[in-house]
């Protein structure tokens, strides 16, 4: 049972990290898509805002039809990654920005039927003590998500069509990992049905609101960093040198997206077991709220500065995101803990179309070098309202 869960953790982690590079396939030939679709830059950002929308969506039907409950979620995965590759696939043949954009939101719609149906697969596989399996499976999240930026490396400069037809064919490749490799759970994980009725009873959960609003300012910042870093990255190092590659912006955008961000979800899961969830949150949020104002300073000045700062930010920008929907699943009360994740996670997504779409606007007004501090709003509030969660924790 226990070879067999981690068996199993390997390669739900593998089609979640294959899934999830349809998230910013089309943000990583942005420049390109603008060109096509006649975009300007502050449309561009919708590129990236029409996923969350999408998945929002997905995620409120999903919950309220409760479709993961009565169908198997392996076909349902499945199903989803097969129709997000189908949908991503056809932006290399409109020509148009309201197909185009319409296309995102389908492709964010698919999405929720993959990444919180990863995470019901997970919990059947490891009832107990998921932790650390669940902070394995956030990294396969965050390095899919940075996916495209690592095949941008290579085929960018041949033909951006290439970028979406990898991502496509890796989102086949795991709906095909979950259909015929992955096997059902021997545990079925207990019915936590979303309601609409329960709101009510979340919202005024003083301890679940907490570990909320520690989650919404997480959101606020995490999305919009990964959104626009690569574009802040690419725009420093040529101002600091004509001369650079795509394919290095390409890679450092991988590294402190992909790279940096996985190994601080399995780093802050292990720590988090030590210090604790709130501990854990309140030090990767102000790490990251520093990273925010810090890396307006190193605009246009020395690569590797640049680089370390955002290798950092990476890594605590997302060290904490499985200790929010854990530490709701522990205070929330049985019969609603499954609204509450889902109310959790939708409000969250919700924020990310908003601070994704200010960055363009304010960058306009006062550049890239201070841009990235509206972003340390979030983990700040984020940090107040978990030292308050903490005092709970104590007592």
């Amino acid at each position: 049972m226990i070879h067999g869960s981690w068996r199993a953790l390997l390669w739900i982690g593998l089609a979640e990290l294959f899934a999830l590079s349809l998230w910013f396939s089309a943000s990583v030939i942005a420049l390109e898509l603008m060109n096509i679709w006649n975009l300007s830059s502050t449309t561009e950002a919708w590129l990236s805002t029409s996923v969350p929308i999408g998945f929002v969506i997905g995620a409120l039907l999903s919950s309220y039809f409760g479709i993961a409950d009565r169908f198997n979620p392996r076909k349902i995965f499945a199903i989803s990654a097969i129709l997000g590759a189908l949908l991503n696939a056809l932006l290399i043949v409109v020509d148009t920005a309201f197909f185009g954009i319409l296309l995102r939101i389908l492709t964010g719609v698919t999405l929720a039927g993959v990444y919180p149906v990863a995470v019901k697969i997970l919990s059947q596989w490891f009832p107990k003590k998921r932790g650390i399996a669940i902070g394995i499976l956030i990294a396969a999240l965050t390095l899919g998500s940075s996916l495209p930026h690592f095949v941008a490396m290579f085929f960018f400069s041949v033909n951006w069509k290439m970028v979406i037809i990898c991502s496509s064919i890796l989102a086949l490749l795991s709906a095909l990992i979950v259909t015929y490799i992955l096997e059902d759970a021997p545990v079925k994980a207990n019915k936590v049905p979303f309601s609409f009725k329960f709101i009510k009873k979340v919202v005024l959960n003083k301890r679940v609101m907490l570990a909320n609003y520690g989650y919404f300012g997480h959101m606020w910042e995490l999305y919009a960093m990964w959104t626009w870093l690569p574009v802040f990255l690419i725009v420093s190092f040529t101002t600091y040198s004509p001369e650079i590659p795509y394919w290095f912006s390409a890679f450092a955008s991988f590294l402190s997206i992909g790279i940096a961000g996985g190994i601080g979800c399995v780093v802050g899961g292990v720590i988090s077991d030590k210090i604790g969830r709130a501990n854990l949150t309140i030090y990767s949020m102000l790490v990251s709220a520093i990273c925010c104002v810090m890396i307006g300073f190193t605009f246009g000045q020395s690569i590797w500065l640049t680089l370390i700062i955002s290798v950092i930010w990476g890594m605590s920008v997302i060290s904490d995101s499985a200790q929010f929907s854990a530490a709701v699943s522990e205070v929330a009360e049985e019969e609603y803990v499954g609204t509450a994740l889902t109310f959790q996670m939708c409000i969250g997504f919700l924020l990310t179309i908003f601070s994704i779409n200010l960055i363009p606007f304010i960058q306009q007004i006062i550049g890239w070098e201070w841009v990235f501090t509206i972003l340390a709003i979030g983990p700040l509030l984020g940090i107040i309202s978990m030292v308050k969660f903490r005092r709970f924790e104590n007592h």
